[in-house]
């Protein structure tokens, strides 16, 4: 009586059995929890990795020296170690950056047959390639300011031409400056701005030489090159303009009343200069790993930090713990988190590049070689750059305020509206850190935005943030080491980037440039 029972329930036990092993076999992966990853990035393992990294053993990380080499290899081993690959194709980890350190070129510079010395009258500030010109003709651009409020350069031709400037800018009749409509000079005065600024205005209309009078400036750079420049960049980087900081006997040996002249005019006086480069070769490395994306593999997101610092000085190591010691570990932190969940199934839709560059301290000149000469992802395929340069420490401003609890963005709205909120919505949704945007006016005087290495990328309108803790005492100085850094506080902001390129990786889309530039 009991066999069309067991008969029944025999089907139903295998009828369920089958639906269940059908819905085990059809049913979709959990997604993935960003904060499980994020939370394998500790303080602990920050600390223990920047005590080395910025211990006196590596001797400063100079550019090109024995310390910089042992970092670049002690970076490679991390990702060896974590079975991060090489980003080269080759299985390189290290981009070759060939670099050169500039002598005081040899320059002859006459006006009206008159000679004038190097350093003695002006110091050429350009690396330039090897030749020369003569002129007849030296056009004076007053300010040299080319601004929507005003324009030493209206209806003023100077390609191929010598061009003239000096330093300030224009003021109303009431006492007010032209460009600001205030008290307040903008760029164009700025101590920081000006000299680039007015430079790059020249640059761009095409000028063959300019003659910047600037006494203050002059004065401070023949005392700081003396005889030998020591500058270094990128080598066969050659510039196509002569640049040369003037003093005044050589300002007034062209334009008399220079000191009161304003409107631009052309000077009818020969000029002849010769220039002769000097250097010494050598070369330095990027450090350069890769996680390929599981849905996007052509779509990367690069995140960035400098690995140099100052080198030793009258005996002296400088450590660079927050610069940029915090940037570099951060890093390797950040892709350990990612190759974590490629290893549990989570790997990013979107490839991650993880970039460190050398020659920072130099002139951004890793990232420039990466981005202008050399890039690993093609620029077109580079979705955003995260940048880290200093995340470890606390500014004056945020400590007197008693908020540590902060970050310094720069860049996130020049070029990406999107990238901006994706930015603020990822914070408030994990951290709740307080964002401050004080440098990223462009008005900063400090012109962090330009100052280090996401700004190469920015000029290829690819959308960057830049973190950053603001400087302090220790800021280049001997005085930077490990035992200031506030782990706890780089702990935060470490996983804060990491969530954000988490979402940058893993989003449908990419995100969108709006504010793209010419």
């Amino acid at each position: 009586m009991r066999k069309p029972f067991l008969l029944l329930s025999l089907a139903f036990i295998i009828f369920s059995c089958g639906s269940s092993k059908e819905t085990a076999s059809t049913k979709t992966k959990a997604p993935a929890n960003p904060t499980d990853y994020a939370n394998t990035i500790t303080s602990d393992e920050l600390k223990e990795m920047l005590y080395i990294y910025a211990s006196d053993e590596f001797e400063g990380r100079e550019t090109g020296q024995p310390g910089q080499k042992k970092a670049v290899n002690y970076l490679k081993q991390h990702y060896i170690d974590m079975g991060i690959p090489a980003a080269k194709s080759d299985g390189d980890y290290f981009q070759n950056v060939p670099l050169e350190v500039m002598e005081a070129p040899k320059v002859d510079l006459t006006v009206n047959d008159v000679k004038f010395t190097s350093i003695d009258d002006y110091v050429s500030v350009s690396t330039a390639k090897d030749g020369g010109l003569e002129t007849n003709e030296i056009i004076f651009a007053g300010y040299g300011i080319q601004d929507a409020a005003y324009s030493d350069y209206k209806d003023l031709n100077v390609k191929g031409k010598v061009v003239l400037i000096k330093s300030g800018e224009p003021k109303n009749d009431d006492g007010n400056y032209v460009i600001s409509g205030t008290t307040e000079s903008s760029k164009w005065s700025n101590f920081r701005q000006e000299f680039a600024s007015k430079r790059d205005v020249a640059k761009e209309l095409g000028a063959t030489a300019v003659l910047f009078y600037h006494p203050d400036v002059y004065s401070m750079a023949a005392s700081r090159f003396g005889r030998s420049s020591g500058r270094m960049s990128l080598k066969g980087n050659a510039e196509d303009m002569y640049y040369l900081l003037i003093n005044t006997d050589l300002a007034k040996a062209i334009l008399e009343d220079i000191e009161t002249a304003s409107e631009s005019q052309t000077i009818s006086k020969s000029l002849s200069l010769q220039y002769l480069n000097a250097s010494n070769e050598f070369n330095s490395e990027n450090v350069a790993a890769f996680i390929k994306g599981t849905e996007k593999p052509n779509e990367v997101i690069v995140i960035s930090a400098h690995l140099d610092h100052e080198g030793v000085k009258d005996g002296e190591v400088y450590n660079g713990a927050d610069d940029d010691g915090s940037g570099t570990i951060a890093i390797i932190e950040i892709a350990e988190a990612f190759k974590t969940a490629a290893e549990k199934g989570h790997g990013p839709k979107r490839s991650i590049l993880f970039l460190h560059v050398t020659g920072e301290e130099k002139g951004l000149l890793g990232s420039r070689y990466y981005t202008d000469m050399d890039p690993i992802i093609p620029l077109e395929n580079t979705v955003a750059d995260l940048n880290i340069d200093m995340i470890g420490r606390v500014d004056p401003k945020h400590e007197e305020a008693g908020d540590d609890n902060y970050l310094y963005l720069i860049g996130s709205d020049k070029l990406s509206t999107e990238l901006h909120n994706i930015s603020e919505e990822i914070n408030n949704k994990y951290i709740n850190m307080n964002f401050d945007y004080t440098y990223n006016d462009d008005n900063d005087p400090n012109r962090f935005y330009y100052r280090s290495d996401h700004y190469n990328f920015a000029k290829n309108n690819i959308p960057v943030i830049f973190y950053f803790n603001g400087t302090h005492a220790d800021y280049h100085k001997p005085s930077d080491t490990p035992d200031k850094i506030r782990y706890d506080l780089l702990e935060n902001r470490t996983r804060l980037i990491f969530y954000t390129a988490w979402e940058l990786a893993n989003r449908a889309n990419r995100i969108v440039v709006d504010k793209a530039t010419e």
